[in-house]
């Protein structure tokens, strides 16, 4: 039962007191493939929880069936809760999935309510989310994502020099569906962003180990290429360390979008596997463990990347010292912007939260999202 705003200590007060999710499939506008996958739309799943009054909103990028994880599993460890207390929900909602597994559906499930949870808080407290944290940046910078294998070199080329045009200083393209053209791709993108901005490629572990040393090799010489990710699968980090120290000095070797728990990280850090790190906060156990990544970052020494989702990583990367930089991914940065009014502004490179809006700022256009829900 809610006890309302105006506790015994002269703080706002509230128990959760709903949570519901619900599914989103927006089909893509073109088709779009990387080096191991194809796709025609995306999933978004999204909570919102209620306490005092307020609603927060929280999303991943997931299968309709965290939208059940939610329903079933999370419910009963968030109503009730103290709305103030969201790393308490965090650990309430770990236990609720320890039979059918955390990594993976489970995790995002969780990530999203988490999300939700502190923008609940942010929005009770009357703060933007970035303040409630601890803001150590006013605006996060970020780089243009897309380039997808699917398209055709026009379309790759115009996408990255327009993302130029808007004041990105880093473009990044896909590749590894067909190696063998990968250095004819890379250098057409060079010519079509000249030496305005950094050329990065992500390879989603299309490449084995040889192949990947040999690309890196003509990506910098041919197109002065600074950025590698997952050259090979993110989880041969034994593979991933050897490139880190054979690729061409100026190349940063990056992986770890795929992270669940804090476990990977550690185990990626300590195998030397990167030179930056990636985590999702949609994947990673929301905003509750993306800050904790971030700590385990800066004690390493070892640069943070945000991958996707740029609307809430535009707040929670305000808050985090090791973060570099924020992925603008074509997918995520529209599909955000088709669902939700109060995205933040991308202004000379980089994303920045409005410093008056409660929470992440952010309110479903429900008429809009309608025709996309499952």
């Amino acid at each position: 039962m809610s006890r309302g705003l105006g506790g015994d200590q002269g703080r706002p007060e509230a128990a959760i007191d709903g949570l519901t999710a619900r599914t989103f499939t927006i089909p893509t506008d073109g088709p779009e493939a990387d080096g191991t996958l194809s796709w025609d739309s995306t999933t978004l799943v999204l909570a919102q929880a209620s306490a005092g009054g307020r609603t927060g909103v929280g999303f991943s990028y997931d299968a309709h069936a965290a939208e059940f994880v939610v329903r079933e599993l999370l419910a009963d460890a968030v109503l009730g809760a103290d709305a103030l207390s969201p790393p308490a929900t965090w650990q309430k909602m770990r236990a609720a999935v320890r039979n059918v597994g955390y990594p993976g559906v489970g995790s995002s499930a969780i990530s999203a309510v988490d999300v939700a949870l502190w923008d609940l808080k942010a929005r009770l407290l009357e703060l933007p989310l970035s303040s409630l944290l601890g803001r150590v940046r006013d605006a996060v910078p970020a780089y243009g994502s897309g380039g997808f294998t699917s398209y055709s070199d026009a379309r790759l080329q115009q996408q990255l020099a327009g993302w130029v045009e808007q004041g990105l200083r880093n473009v990044k393209m896909k590749v590894g569906s067909e190696p063998a053209r990968d250095p004819e791709r890379v250098r057409r993108a060079r010519a079509a962003i000249g030496d305005r901005a950094g050329l990065f490629v992500d390879a989603n572990g299309a490449y084995t180990r040889k192949q990947a040393l040999r690309l890196a090799e003509a990506f910098e010489q041919e197109a002065a290429v600074s950025w590698l990710e997952e050259p090979v699968s993110s989880d041969d980090l034994a593979g991933l360390a050897l490139l880190r120290d054979r690729v061409p000095a100026p190349i940063d070797v990056a992986a770890g979008e795929y992270g669940y728990d804090l476990f990977y990280f550690r185990r990626m850090l300590d195998a030397g596997a990167v030179d930056v790190l990636q985590a999702d906060v949609t994947r990673c156990g929301g905003i509750t463990q993306f800050m904790q990544v971030g700590a385990l970052c800066a004690s390493r020494g070892v640069p943070l990347s945000a991958h996707t989702s740029p609307a809430i990583h535009a707040h929670a990367g305000a808050a985090v010292a090791p973060l570099v930089h924020v992925e603008y991914f074509h997918d995520h940065a529209r599909i955000e912007q088709m669902l939700f009014d109060g995205c933040p502004a991308l202004v000379d490179g980089a994303l920045r939260p409005d410093p008056d809006a409660p929470g992440l700022g952010m309110t479903l256009r429900e008429r809009d999202a309608a025709r996309y829900e499952r």
